[in-house]
């Protein structure tokens, strides 16, 4: 099927207007030198609220020889410890809850494929804080009330599928759960149903597409206009995929369990130069990854978090491991933006002592003409070497020699690029496995 590039704005999805004033909240009113304050007095009562009900704060801020009392300003938060995922698994399941179990409405978790799941929870006035910041997302992603929104992320313990709900709901939309999975079914209900926005990771939208493809539907004639994705990172190159292959505006929202859930940041459709933070609630920090310190706006390294706003699980200097840099904002002028995080620390790779992110791969891949966005690395050891093997799918229409030319492609693009030797094998069409939450694109077999 032949498609047509479009242009950062689709002329065929016309909901990519400015948010009119009268629908911005009373937190995206605030100026800058408003929003500091707020900032300031949630801080205050958030670290005092966790160091008062929580025994590891106590111990953490305790050992580090700081009180609540001791931030008087927001530079004041450098000096108090850091959370890490290890903190909130070390008191599985409910030692970081700050409030009693029965004012916990809700509780979530991670998938714990690594070890134990990470637990959080939330009260009453969580989950209404949960819903008007993704709300808000949705607002600043286009979404307007009325519009239907079809959710693909997962329902359950992991928070995107709820998370998305009730914040859909919450923005006056009319939701379709779709929820993971069954994709013949998806591709069916957005063809009945016309729904106007999608929320779902940018790695299921691919499988999506090529179901439309594969049951012979233009996906550019399907009713969707907006794509709001996240759960995992993804890169310019697969914005232009989506948005070329769907003629939607695809638009990245951000947030972790952890944190909140969906809508920690949202990027704004009429400018897609990264995402928003929504700091009345949410409080960001870039710290060098290696030395701790608190590095300037405009710095790449990991960012950090620290919650204003919840009550059932406060969380201070959350070290998230996502690489990213702070920016002025644009569309909200009072919250800065985040980049589109595109890698973590604990994703980086190092092959013979390189550096190599999957979003380099990413890049590369969807640049090369004749193969699919499916790939995965495998890791192995030959001898007393590491070695790098790059599965990529081809298109149902690419034969031998466009294959191997496809494989000789990306493995100079990696090596010109990267600087890193690598085999790259060219696999028959949806024969890598699908992802139907966050991709898992690193098969490390090198201990095996």
């Amino acid at each position: 099927m032949t498609r047509q590039p479009i242009t950062q704005t689709p002329p065929s999805a016309p909901l990519g207007d400015a948010l009119p004033a009268e629908l911005l909240d009373t937190g995206e009113r605030l100026s800058r030198a408003q929003l500091r304050e707020t900032q300031l007095e949630r801080l205050q009562a958030t670290l005092r609220h966790a160091y008062d009900n929580v025994e590891l704060y106590r111990r953490k801020f305790d050992a580090a020889g700081v009180k609540p009392e001791d931030c008087r300003t927001l530079a004041d938060l450098a000096r108090f410890p850091f959370t890490t995922k290890a903190d909130l698994r070390d008191t599985y399941p409910f030692g970081m809850f700050a409030v009693p179990m029965d004012q916990v409405r809700r509780v979530h978790a991670s998938s714990g494929t690594t070890g134990r799941p990470t637990v959080v929870g939330y009260t009453e006035h969580d989950l209404s804080v949960w819903a008007d910041v993704v709300a808000r997302s949705i607002r600043a992603a286009g979404g307007r009330p009325g519009h239907k929104v079809h959710i693909s992320y997962g329902y359950g313990l992991f928070t995107g599928g709820l998370g998305a709900h009730y914040g859909a709901e919450r923005a006056g939309c009319t939701v379709i759960p779709a929820s993971g999975g069954m994709t013949a079914r998806q591709v069916q209900i957005i063809q009945d149903f016309r729904p106007e926005i999608i929320m779902v990771t940018p790695s299921y939208m691919l499988t999506l597409l090529d179901e439309f493809e594969r049951q012979g539907i233009d996906p550019r004639t399907s009713s969707l206009r907006i794509g709001i994705f996240g759960a995992e990172p993804w890169t310019e190159a697969m914005r232009s995929e989506i948005q070329d292959r769907l003629a939607i505006h695809a638009v990245d929202i951000y947030g972790l369990s952890e944190v909140m859930g969906p809508g920690v940041a949202q990027e704004c459709v009429e400018t897609k130069d990264g995402l928003h933070v929504w700091e009345d609630h949410f409080y960001p920090e870039i710290v060098d990854p290696l030395s701790d310190d608190v590095l300037p706006n405009g710095e790449h390294g990991e960012l950090v978090f620290t919650s204003l706003t919840k009550e059932a699980l406060p969380i201070i200097r959350y070290r998230t491991r996502d690489l990213t840099r702070l920016l002025p904002g644009t569309a909200r002028p009072a919250f800065r933006r985040m980049e589109k995080v595109t890698g973590r620390c604990d994703d980086m790779i190092i092959l013979r002592g390189v550096n190599v992110f999957p979003s380099q791969i990413e890049e590369i891949v969807l640049g090369t003409p004749g193969v699919a966005p499916h790939f995965q690395v495998e890791l192995t050891r030959r001898g007393r070497m590491d070695h790098m093997t790059l599965h990529v799918e081809a298109r149902p229409t690419t034969g031998g020699e466009a294959r191997e030319a496809a494989a000789r492609s990306i493995a100079t693009a990696v090596k010109d690029g990267v600087g890193v030797n690598i085999e790259v094998l060219i696999v028959e069409p949806e024969t890598l496995g699908r992802s139907l939450g966050k991709i898992q694109r690193v098969k490390d077999l090198r201990q095996q």
